[in-house]
């Protein structure tokens, strides 16, 4: 019997083709087989098993091709072409799929879809632009998120109508959130850190913190002040975060607790920079509403395991009254983010929270909390002149419910320009002065010299 003929060997284009088609029908047939095990409450394949059972349909269409091409006397695939086309779809169809591309642009900062086909991605610079749909419809791009959620590093995790709301890490550190079912259509976010760790240097040569801030910053953390960086959302808050973290001293024992993922400060230098971190992560209630870990769980763990410093991510809700209690509990030196509008603003949003919690604070009760944890506000302005620290705020104490502070820093965020703020108090200036920065800088020239600086 004669051998069918084959095809030269040639460039990848000729067979896009071919991919594209079996890449959607391999797609189609793991959506099926995902829906299969939705419908019979079998647990939904994940990691090993997921890119297994990839490779199997992969594999079986490849089969079907080349019996479709031998039975109709037509050539068959090369085998160099078949592997290469093999390694193509399964690409596309595990992995990040269409997400792929885009995530290894790293211009790339924020993706955002509403739905399949309306899609935006924001890239560096603050650059905004429609991109092409994602999927063909939201039905697919749903398929692609769970699968993504179920192939998670850090766990499985469901979504679907029982559990509509989703916050995962992905492959390389993008956080990714989605809506399911509490919205008209599917609704996903997917953030990302700049692929270089920004330590504070680069961000002052950035223009997010010029001279004296830079210095008042560095001296803040090595002096152990407790500090709060409050902003806007992509104000840049976990950003400055990580790069002040670059001034705890290796030898300090830290505990980093989010509810994704991102700071990553135990990998940064292979984990060489912070060799004693350890790194929790939140988890959400299962199906049957039980198995939750929440940020405040966290903190409170994270105080029985001896650290030197606790870093939260990010503070908005109940967690806040143990995240203050562990500024004031011998944790010296403490951070966290906190979503505010100034720095001022800050008290208002922890007596909110500190509200809601369990412990229902009173106002009097969040006032004296705070002042006993004495935090330096960090404040991120993000305006028309871009990403800047305009504010370093020192709390001095309370009485009846309202939080005495100083400004003790200040910038314009139009011009760019510091401007006179109030005199550090004797402890802070003292504890700034012995990390080595000069109080002096931070007082403001008189009026009438008119300096800017």
């Amino acid at each position: 019997m004669s051998t069918p003929p084959h095809t030269p060997a040639s460039s990848s284009g000729q067979w896009e083709p071919v991919v594209r088609e079996l890449a959607a029908e391999a797609t189609r047939r793991l959506q099926e087989a995902a829906r299969a095990d939705v419908a019979a409450e079998r647990p939904m394949a994940a990691g090993d098993a997921s890119h297994r059972r990839a490779q199997d349909i992969v594999a079986a269409l490849l089969d079907e091709r080349a019996r479709r091409q031998l039975a109709g006397g037509q050539p068959v695939m090369p085998a160099e072409a078949e592997e290469q086309v093999r390694r193509q779809v399964l690409a596309r169809v595990s992995g990040l799929g269409p997400l792929e591309a885009l995530l290894a642009d790293e211009s790339v900062e924020n993706i955002t879809c509403i739905g399949a086909d309306r899609v935006w991605v924001r890239r560096t610079g603050g650059v905004r632009e429609q991109h092409p749909p994602l999927a063909d419809s939201d039905e697919q791009l749903v398929d692609l998120i769970r699968r993504l959620a179920t192939e998670a590093e850090s766990g499985e995790r469901r979504w679907d109508a029982a559990a509509p709301m989703l916050n995962v890490e992905l492959p390389g550190g993008a956080r990714l959130n989605a809506v399911l079912a509490l919205s008209r259509r599917p609704s996903v976010t997917i953030r990302r850190h700049p692929v270089a760790h920004l330590g504070l240097v680069r961000l002052r040569r950035a223009g997010m913190v010029e001279d004296t801030a830079h210095d008042l910053l560095a001296a803040a953390v090595r002096a152990r002040r407790n500090l709060v960086i409050s902003g806007a959302t992509n104000a840049g808050k976990t950003t400055l975060l990580r790069a002040l973290a670059d001034h705890i001293p290796p030898e300090e024992r830290l505990v980093t607790i989010e509810d994704t993922l991102e700071l990553n400060l135990d990998r940064l230098d292979e984990g060489q920079t912070h060799p004693e971190c350890v790194a929790l992560q939140g988890r959400p209630p299962n199906i049957e509403g039980h198995g939750e870990v929440s940020l405040a769980d966290l903190v409170r763990q994270a105080l029985r395991m001896s650290p030197d410093r606790v870093i939260v991510g990010e503070t908005r809700g109940p967690e806040t009254v143990a995240v203050l209690n562990a500024m004031s509990m011998g944790t010296d030196g403490s951070m966290t983010t906190l979503h505010a509008s100034s720095s001022a603003g800050v008290f208002a949003k922890v007596a909110a929270y500190t509200a809601q919690s369990t412990e229902r604070l009173s106002l009097e009760a969040s006032g004296l909390l705070v002042a006993a944890a004495g935090p330096l506000i960090v404040h991120i302005s993000n305006g028309e002149a871009g990403r800047m620290v305009t504010s370093v705020r020192e709390v001095v104490g309370a009485e009846g419910g309202q939080v005495s502070s100083n400004e003790i820093y200040a910038r314009d965020p139009a011009t760019g320009e510091v401007s006179g703020a109030d005199p550090p108090s004797p402890d802070t200036a003292q504890a700034l002065q012995r990390a080595g920065f000069d109080p002096a800088r931070l007082v403001a020239p008189a009026p009438e010299w008119g300096w800017a600086r």
